[in-house]
Formats: C-alpha cells, sequence, structure tokens
C-alpha cells in the first residue's frame, strides 16, 4: 500500500521534471521571442490618448470641436548630451524655457515621462519629427485641442486644462497622469466621465539605439482608444448668438428655457469671453487676464449670481394667495396709513388682474399680509412663525432657495429665508409680519439666480409645473443616456385654475403695462410677462424681465436681467421680445430696433470711470413712455438687504 502511494509520488514528480525541461528547451531554443527581445533590450508602454466627444446644437451644428495637435514629452534620465541651443532653435523656444521645464521633470521623476511642450500642429510636427532622432528621450503623443466653430456660450460650455494637483493626488482609481486635460468647468467638467472616452495602450519595441523595432508580440497586449461621446445640446445656436449681440455694451444674463421639457434654448452671461482664449498655449496668461476683469466674465451669472427677484416675485405672491384663498381674482385692497412705505400714490387695483398690470406695491403687500396672518393665533408673533412656515414650504415648491438640478457644476441655491433665519437675527417671539414685509415685493432676504427667474416663469407656463432645466439633452451615438432626474417633473401642488388669473395679468403687462416692449403682436404671438426692478445698493437698479409666449401651448420661457438698467420694461423687455421672436418666427421683423438695442449702453459699477455716458433709453413700438411705475422702486426695506 505504501510502495504504491510512494510510486504515484515519485511518478507524478519525474512528469513536472519533464514538462519543465520541455518548457525550457522551447523558450531557449525553439522560441526566437526572448532572444529577440534581448536584443531590442526595451518595451515601451505608448499612451493613445481619445478624441474628446463634440457638443452640438438642438439642431446638429457644433458648438465645441477637436483640431489633433502633438504633444511633447520628456523622460530627463533618457536626455543626454544633446546639443541645447540647435534643440531650443528648432522647437523655438528659450533657453530659460528649456531649463525650467527641465527642472520641473527632474523633480517630479527622472525615470517617468512628463510634458516638455503642448500643442504642436501638425505642420511643426512634421517639420521637427526627423531631426528628433538626434535628441534621446523625448517622444510625441497625438493630441488635440478644443475649438468652438460658433464661438459662444463659453461659460456654459466651460473649458478644460491641465489636471489640478489636489484631483490629481486624490484619485480613487489612477487615470489621469501629470499634465493630463481635464474639465475644469462648465459642461465640460459636469460630463467628464462621457467626453473623455477611454485611453488606448500600444507596446512598442526599440534596439539598444532607440531605434523603432515594431509593435511587441504583433499588437497582442495592445488596446484601442475609445473616442469620447458626443454630447447633444438643447441650445439653439441661432438664439444664443443673438442673445450675445444683443447684450453688447451690457453686464447681466438671460436664460431661455422650453416650458414643456425644461431644454435650455440659450444661456448667455455678460460681458462673455472668446472660448478659444482657454483653449490654446496662451491658457495661463489669457485666464489670467480675465481673472483680472472687473466685470468677471469667467463667472456664469446665469446659475452662479444674486439678485433680488424684485416684482417678478409677485406672481408667486398671487398664486399662494389664490391656493390659500386669501384673496380671489377680483379682490380688491384699498389704501391705508399702514402701507405708507410704499409710496402707494395711485397704483391701487380694482382686482388681482390689474395688481399684476400696474405692478401694485401696496396690494402684494396686503396679500403676503393675509398669507402670513392666515391662522388664528392671537399673538403676532406667533401669527408670523406660522404663517411664513406655510408661505416658506409653497414658495420652495417653486425653485426658490434650492439647487434647480441642472448638468452644469456651478449653480447656487439662492436664498428663502424661513423662520430659523429670522430667530437667528431678531431672536425667538421676537419677530413679526412688520419685519418681513418686504418680502412681499420680492425684496428683503430673497436671493435668486437667472436659471431660477427663467424656470419660474416656465411653471407660470407650465399653470404649475416645471421640469428640472438641463442643457444636454442626448449622450453618445444613439443620442440618449441623460440622467433620469434631469426629466423630472416638479410640481407646485397649487391648482392650475389658479394660474389663469396670474397669466391674465401678464398679458395685461405686455399689452397696456410695464412690458409693451416686447410686445409681438404684430407678427401675431401673445406674449405673457412681467417687469421687475431689483434693488443694488452699489449702483443703478437692475433690471428684470420674465416672459413666455405663445400663450396657450407656450414654447419658450426667457428671464433677462441687464445690472444698472433700471427699469425692466426699458433695459430687459426689448432683449426678451426679440429672443422670442427669434426662435418662434425664425427671423427678426425690426432689424433698426434690433440694431437700437445692441447699440444701447448701461454703464456699470464696474465699468471704467472714463466710460461715455448711456444713451436714451429705448423706445418700443409703443407710442407711450414704458418705464417701471416708482411703486417698483422705492421700497425701503424694513429688514437690512443681503449683500450681493
Amino acid at each position: 500500500m505504501f510502495d504504491n502511494r510512494k510510486q504515484t509520488i515519485l511518478g507524478f514528480i519525474f512528469l513536472v521534471g519533464i514538462i519543465y525541461v520541455l518548457r525550457l528547451f522551447y523558450l531557449q531554443v525553439i522560441d526566437d521571442t526572448f532572444h529577440t527581445l534581448g536584443s531590442t533590450n526595451a518595451i515601451q508602454k505608448e499612451i493613445q490618448v481619445p478624441l474628446r466627444g463634440q457638443i452640438y446644437d438642438r439642431n446638429g451644428r457644433l458648438l465645441v470641436a477637436n483640431v489633433e495637435v502633438y504633444d511633447m514629452l520628456v523622460t530627463p534620465r533618457k536626455v543626454k548630451s544633446i546639443d541645447t541651443l540647435t534643440f531650443c532653435k528648432l522647437l523655438g523656444i528659450t533657453r530659460g524655457y528649456f531649463d525650467s521645464t527641465m527642472n520641473a521633470a527632474k523633480e517630479y521623476s527622472a525615470n517617468r515621462t512628463s510634458l516638455f511642450m503642448r500643442q504642436l500642429s501638425k505642420e511643426d510636427y512634421g517639420r521637427i519629427a526627423d531631426a528628433m532622432v538626434n535628441f534621446p528621450g523625448f517622444t510625441f503623443e497625438q493630441s488635440f485641442f478644443r475649438t468652438y466653430p460658433g464661438n459662444t456660450m463659453a461659460n456654459a460650455l466651460g473649458y478644460i486644462g491641465e489636471i489640478p494637483k489636489k484631483q490629481f493626488e486624490e484619485q480613487t482609481v489612477p487615470y489621469y497622469r501629470k499634465g493630463d486635460y481635464i474639465g475644469l468647468t462648465g459642461l465640460e467638467k459636469y460630463y467628464e466621465g462621457e467626453l473623455r472616452g477611454r485611453r488606448g495602450v500600444k507596446f512598442m519595441m526599440y534596439d539598444v539605439h532607440g531605434e523603432e523595432k515594431g509593435v511587441y508580440q504583433g499588437g497582442k497586449f495592445d488596446t484601442l482608444a475609445v473616442i469620447g461621446k458626443n454630447l447633444y445640446s438643447s441650445v439653439d445656436i441661432e438664439v444664443q448668438q443673438l442673445a450675445d449681440s444683443l447684450f453688447q455694451n451690457k453686464v447681466g444674463s438671460v436664460v431661455a428655457i422650453e416650458p414643456a421639457t425644461g431644454e435650455i434654448l440659450a444661456m448667455g452671461s455678460y460681458p462673455t469671453y472668446n472660448p478659444s482664449l482657454l483653449s490654446g498655449r496662451e491658457f495661463s496668461k489669457n485666464f489670467l487676464s480675465l481673472t483680472r476683469n472687473p466685470d468677471k466674465p469667467l463667472n456664469n451669472r446665469a446659475v452662479s449670481a444674486f439678485y433680488r427677484p424684485g416684482s417678478t416675485f409677485k406672481l408667486v405672491q398671487a398664486a399662494i394667495g389664490l391656493e390659500l384663498g386669501v384673496i380671489t381674482p377680483s379682490t380688491s385692497f384699498a389704501s391705508t396709513g399702514s402701507m405708507f412705505v410704499f409710496h402707494s400714490g395711485p397704483y391701487e387695483a380694482s382686482n388681482l388682474n390689474y395688481a399684476i398690470q400696474l405692478s401694485s406695491n401696496p396690494y402684494f403687500y396686503n396679500v403676503f399680509r393675509k398669507i402670513i396672518g392666515n391662522n388664528n393665533e392671537k399673538s403676532p408673533f406667533q401669527s408670523a412663525r406660522i404663517g411664513l412656515n406655510v408661505w416658506n414650504g409653497m414658495v420652495a415648491k417653486f425653485g426658490f432657495g434650492r439647487k434647480l438640478g441642472i448638468d452644469l457644476p456651478s449653480e447656487t441655491k439662492g436664498l428663502l429665508p424661513d423662520v430659523a433665519r429670522y430667530d437667528k437675527v431678531y431672536g425667538k417671539e421676537q419677530w413679526k409680519f412688520s419685519n418681513i414685509y418686504s418680502l412681499s415685493i420680492g425684496e428683503g432676504e430673497l436671493g435668486v439666480n437667472v436659471l431660477k427667474l427663467a424656470n419660474l416663469c416656465a411653471t407660470l407656463a407650465n399653470r404649475g409645473y416645471w421640469r428640472t432645466p438641463h442643457l444636454i439633452k442626448g449622450i453618445g451615438a444613439n443620442g440618449k443616456g441623460i440622467d433620469s432626474e434631469l426629466r423630472k417633473v416638479h410640481k407646485t401642488d397649487i391648482d392650475p385654475k389658479h394660474f389663469e388669473a396670474v397669466v391674465n395679468g401678464m398679458s395685461l403687462v405686455i399689452k397696456q403695462g410695464t412690458g409693451r416692449a416686447s410686445n409681438l403682436e404684430s407678427v401675431g404671438i401673445e406674449v405673457c410677462g412681467k417687469t421687475g426692478t431689483s434693488q443694488n445698493k452699489k449702483g443703478k437698479d437692475h433690471a428684470i424681465f420674465i416672459a413666455f409666449a405663445p400663450r396657450y401651448n407656450p414654447k419658450i420661457a426667457v428671464a433677462c436681467v441687464v445690472e444698472n438698467g433700471g427699469f425692466g420694461g426699458v433695459a430687459s423687455a426689448p432683449i426678451t421680445g426679440l429672443l422670442i421672436e427669434k426662435y418662434l418666427t425664425r427671423k427678426i421683423s425690426r432689424q433698426a430696433y434690433k440694431e437700437q438695442v445692441i447699440n444701447t449702453r448701461y454703464t456699470t459699477v464696474a465699468a471704467s470711470a472714463g466710460a461715455k455716458a448711456a444713451p436714451k433709453p429705448i423706445n418700443p413700438d409703443a407710442p407711450e413712455k414704458t418705464p417701471e411705475k416708482p411703486a417698483d422702486n422705492k421700497i425701503k426695506p424694513a429688514t437690512k438687504p443681503q449683500a450681493r
């Protein structure tokens, strides 16, 4: 029994020994692979960088494209005894650039490859490629840089640049190398994972002299690079470029949304910049120049600026008041002494429609007072706490005080005051309606960006709901694949019938009120809108206008803010009307008027001291003047305004 087991074990060992000897014989005598590798002495792993995905507008026109270039890389350990003067002349660089870049490369790693020079054109590469055999240690890698055929939407599209040091060091899965490009802002950052594609790897053999001997193992271990996925945006480039033109000589922002889908049709932040400035070798110099510009062109005002909504917020108050039953469309308020702070004058209204048309501050003061006091509490302090809680919850459903969820990385929440805020400012049970009444007309502790104003307009157009605003409607070859959150429906829980009364008032604003500059009845379009004036302690007030069209089955909702523009009906309504006309009719019928809007300047606080005075305000088609009523502009908030 024991002898049989011993024989089995010895047989197994003997068999393994034979297999081992035969394998060695095959590798050393028959197979010449390792002999070849011994003579070549080097296998180099080359990274194949894929082209980044491109970005298109809603009609298939390119917004962001690629141009193929070459990056020069260096491995310091391999750079030996080169003619530095000839090398610098060949590349057109200074000795200082050579020394500083080489020192940085050595500091990073003497044995690892790092970037030496970025974005050599195909022509430059062809001119120097043959000569590089005399300069060991330098290699080339195919790369690209971004181009912008539409020359628009710089802030929303964003830019790419070298991966920041902190982000490079904190990678959970090592993918990026030192010096790699990565999306830093805008859509480039938000959709980095889709746009970057997947790198390929190629193993090449070189002899002891550094000469290429072909691919290793016939490419058996190579992987192909996969081009990044294209993005298909909802932007209408013609409307976007018109907005760019209309905002010449102005500071502010405009956002246009398709109400039914939440798709962004245009998003502009002004002053803007040429996106190509942050795409080439001059990135660092141009970036520094842009950061020093006092009008802050790198800030995307559309999603990150802070404005008080002004009289546009009266539309929210109206809808909430109707839902709570504290008013009806026919409710009227008489002026009383308690409203002296509003300079009420003749701007009383016999019903809600006219209150919206005339932008009556006293009317909406009373609406808000009834909302806050719509409970049985006898104490004004308790009543204010209960009422504000109810009001806050209803306003939040319009998207105020929260991020809307747009596919951009820089969206801000804005400001929507609650009980906790006032408890902190005044102390618990130490504040009441008289401390917060400026909220009634969109002033005080309210803060919004232009996206939020456009979303409010889309909500009114939809009669009570909004979809998450988004810029990208399709990803990849099949044009699908966006996050389901970007299609989500958000309800205000206000009965749609109440919005009809609000929309009636908005229609009157355009036909007979302060928004006549955006009236498009001449081209068969009924526009509904609301003007507003956002108080500004640092200069002239900001001009706000929101509008949607057509009234029924609306196709576009727009919010426009012109900083230091004064009245929304004068500065912002003309821009909005032209954008709506362009989108719905594909043309502009009033070319002279368009040029007048383009050439109108509004001086900002940041503008140079020697700037020329602004020309007279634009006269809309209607013969009578249409400035905002004083009621929109004279309120002194009871609470201290928040800093912008």
